[in-house]
């Protein structure tokens, strides 16, 4: 497991910031879930590094698993390729994002929840910044699950549309109404 004497959002070297946020929240719903690992696809010292970076004093004990292991998934390593495609930041804050994200969206909740956000407003904020070119794909404001998942099957050309678009669509709410 993680040291943690606090969970690791008190200790986020910048709160502030949207992305660090983002992962420091996906790493504390991984820790309240016994989550492991808490973010996959990450090497061991990957994991140190956002760990240092972006959890200062929050360190991985010997004994914990290390997210490099493969994904249970099979949509997990196709979500992060996609999301690497459409990342504004390639560097390794900008992979650390993504494979948070793909983490969280292996969860079965809203995005937004398995993330530990706030509100869906706030991930939507989130891909707006990181990934405006996939947000922008976005129209009509589909659940952010959902979207991820229709761009996967596109990519394989897999149809799931059960109407030409989606106003006339009889899952119109599931998609798109609240997430409450």
């Amino acid at each position: 497991m993680l040291n943690e004497l606090a969970p690791p959002i008190h200790h986020s070297s910048r709160p502030a910031e949207l992305a660090t946020l983002a992962i420091v929240c996906v790493i504390d719903q991984s820790l309240r879930q016994n989550r492991l690992p808490v973010i996959r696809g990450l090497s061991r010292d990957g994991l140190d590094r956002l760990l240092d970076n972006c959890c200062p004093g929050v360190i991985a004990s010997p004994g914990t698993p290390t997210p490099d292991t493969p994904a249970l998934v099979d949509e997990f390593d196709d979500l992060v390729e996609l999301l690497l495609e459409h990342s504004a930041d390639l560097g390794e804050p900008g992979r650390w994002l993504v494979h948070a994200i793909a983490t969280a969206a292996m969860g079965e909740n809203h995005l937004w929840q398995d993330m530990g956000l706030p509100n869906r407003a706030v991930l939507s904020e989130l891909m707006q910044t990181h990934f405006p070119a996939l947000a922008a794909r976005n129209v009509g404001d589909m659940k952010w699950k959902k979207f991820f998942y229709r761009q996967l099957c596109e990519r394989a050309d897999v149809l799931i549309c059960k109407s030409p678009n989606c106003a006339d669509c009889c899952d119109y709410r599931i998609c798109f109404g609240p997430e409450n």
